[in-house]
């Protein structure tokens, strides 16, 4: 089941700029870096009430936010949801037609368990369920 909006991903290309806007200009709680290179990412961490604000910046060439931003930009890329069982989630929602990205669920930042739903079942909106 959904329990709350976990956080808002964001593409950038120059994480360390963005880092000082969020913190400097904006005020933010930084809460560091975190490196992915299986996912070929690199994350700065803002936490603002308990929602996070990750910051994606691409460490390859061909990972997904590299591709995102190619296409489209920077900019907002996924609002995720916490769930206390992805997997289950995951089941419930395939079983309900939605398309997924992840049949099961992977690691993401800060040791969290991550999948995505396709943005053709979302109404274009990328989705992502995570969970501690």
């Amino acid at each position: 089941m959904i329990k709350k909006n976990d956080h808002i991903g964001i593409a950038v290309k120059d994480l360390d700029a963005q880092v000082v806007f969020y913190r400097d200009i904006l005020g933010l709680e930084f809460h560091g870096y975190e490196e992915l290179p299986d996912r070929g990412l690199k994350v700065g961490i803002f936490i603002v009430n308990d929602i996070r604000i990750e910051l994606l910046q691409s460490i390859s060439s061909d990972s997904a936010i590299g591709q995102f931003i190619e296409k489209k930009g920077e900019g907002i890329h996924h609002i995720a949801f916490y769930s206390d069982s992805v997997q289950a989630e995951l089941d419930r929602l395939k079983a309900a037609g939605v398309k997924l990205i992840d049949e099961t669920p992977k690691p993401g930042a800060e040791g969290m368990k991550i999948a995505f739903l396709h943005p053709k079942s979302t109404f274009r909106v990328l989705l992502e369920l995570c969970q501690k």
